[in-house]
């Protein structure tokens, strides 16, 4: 880790986070686990470590990239993000009124705090009352400000560790992905997993971008293993004498 060292846009980064809605003090997102299970947001599917970025690649708020930029490393910083630079403005006419029985035939009872999808279209549902189901489809915390409390723990500048980082952020995991880089040239050998993982087939398209952006990789291989299982050899069930 490079102590004092500060953040330029284009770097890929480690950073930790708290972030709360800025007027109700109210706790949405965090890197820490025990902290996520006292403010009652623990997910067990969310894998709570330190985020990768890439600075600049527009993967986060604006305001919260902005802060990163200039940042040092080990230094804890607080933010105030104002809801332009956030999630936008809060549009009125996206705030709509569904009636229960769509839900119904679907087999799904709506539950205010509910993330649906309509029309291909992601909203909350609001409230329900009298047969009624009101969603907001604005993006999630649009019109809030929001706080953050981060602190930068390293720039990665190895360039094999620069592709591991950008898999993780893009697939969510490094594990099992070999990495080789000779000069420009980036080679990844695929762990078995992401032969039939669906998200890692669009995940790809994503790596390849960021990789191009990051490290002006070319050109960028992906590359499948498939070994040929060892026979097994029976046992032998004894030797002859043993027969005899």
């Amino acid at each position: 880790m490079s102590s004092g060292k500060k953040v330029s846009k284009g770097d890929i980064i480690r950073f930790e986070f708290d972030a709360w809605i800025a007027e109700s003090g109210e706790m949405f997102d965090t890197t820490n686990e025990a902290t996520a299970k006292d403010a009652g947001i623990f997910n067990e599917k969310f894998k709570y470590v330190p985020m990768p970025i890439l600075v600049g690649g527009g993967r986060i708020f604006e305001g919260l990239e902005e802060a990163l930029v200039g940042a040092k490393v080990g230094e804890e910083v607080e933010v105030v993000i104002p809801a332009a630079k956030a999630a936008g403005p809060r549009d009125p006419k996206l705030i709509q009124t569904h009636a229960v029985r769509e839900f119904l035939k679907q087999n799904v009872e709506p539950r205010p705090g509910m993330e649906v999808n309509l029309n291909n279209k992601i909203g909350f549902i609001i409230s329900v009352s009298a047969g009624r189901v009101r969603i907001d489809f604005n993006r999630r915390f649009a019109g809030m400000d929001l706080k953050y409390k981060f602190k930068v723990l390293d720039i990665i500048t190895a360039d094999d560790e620069k592709v591991k980082a950008v898999v993780e952020m893009d697939y969510g995991t490094a594990e099992g992905f070999k990495v080789t880089v000779d000069g420009k040239k980036v080679s990844i050998v695929l762990p078995d997993v992401c032969k039939y993982d669906q998200k890692w087939t669009l995940s790809k398209y994503k790596v390849v971008a960021d990789l191009r952006e990051a490290l002006q990789a070319n050109p960028i291989e992906y590359v499948e293993e498939y070994l040929k299982q060892e026979e097994k050899v029976p046992e032998e069930l004894g030797s002859e004498e043993d027969k005899n």
